[in-house]
């Protein structure tokens, strides 16, 4: 009798969790799901009550913090395939049992090539130093630098360099300058989260992208939610939510 693989899906978020169930039933029927989990926390309890799984698909930046803390807290014997949306954790990453590094949103094929990797694997599970070469090669990110704007009868640009933080207003996009000046953007807060360096930009909540050097003072607030001023807009008050207060803690202490 052939035994089932067992996988452990760790993803805060909901829709992405989704994908990855159907992917592997698709491409791996006798793949069991044993669990999903969503935060540090809950894995490090869920690894110490139950036995190893086959494989775990584990995105990187969870609710409560960066899963590699996992590693810190109890043993991992078995192959992962980290599952992220930022290239920046990749040398890291691949210290850990790591099989793969899939950047979100996921692919299909992409999983596959993961999953038959991990098959094919004879001896170890460290994937050869040419493999993290390549993968920090291909998945490569030019992150935006600059904007070119409209101006008068022509053109000017904005570096972004120049920019504190991004903010929405009215579904109208700024870009308040280091100078004190302030810049409508075309772009939607999707587009610049996507495009701005994750090394120094953070979505602070659902309308304000804050830029690492214009973090100022940072205090515990109400329902564990933080609340930041900024070095030159000193009258500004951004909030960060409990559930992304753990995410923002290590990215500024990266």
């Amino acid at each position: 009798m052939q035994i089932r693989k067992r996988i452990l899906i760790v993803e805060d978020e909901k829709l992405n969790a989704d994908r990855l169930k159907r992917f592997l039933s698709e491409l791996r029927p006798d793949y069991h799901v044993a669990a999903v989990l969503e935060s540090v926390s809950d894995v490090v309890h869920w690894l110490t009550v139950n036995p190893q799984p086959d494989l775990l698909l584990l995105d990187i930046r969870l609710s409560d913090g960066l899963s590699f803390e996992i590693f810190e807290h109890t043993d991992v014997s078995c192959p992962v395939i980290f599952t992220t949306a930022f290239d920046e954790y990749a040398v890291r990453a691949f210290k850990h049992n790591s099989v793969d590094y899939l950047l979100k949103p996921v692919d299909k094929d992409e999983l596959e090539n993961a999953v038959v990797r991990l098959e094919n694997f004879q001896s170890g599970m460290q994937p050869s130093v040419e493999k993290l070469l390549s993968f920090l090669k291909t998945n490569h990110v030019d992150y935006r630098t600059r904007f070119l704007l409209p101006f008068k009868d022509g053109y000017k640009t904005l570096l972004v360099a120049d920019v504190e933080y991004f903010y929405l207003d009215q579904k109208i996009m700024y870009a308040r300058l280091t100078s004190g000046g302030e810049q409508v953007l075309s772009q939607s807060m999707e587009e610049l989260e996507q495009q701005l360096d994750p090394k120094l930009f953070f979505r602070a909540n659902r309308q304000i992208i804050i830029h690492i050097d214009s973090v100022g003072q940072i205090v515990n607030s109400f329902n564990g939610k933080l609340r930041i001023t900024l070095r030159r807009s000193k009258d500004v008050e951004i909030f960060i939510s409990r559930d992304k207060a753990p995410q923002f803690k290590a990215w500024m202490d990266s």
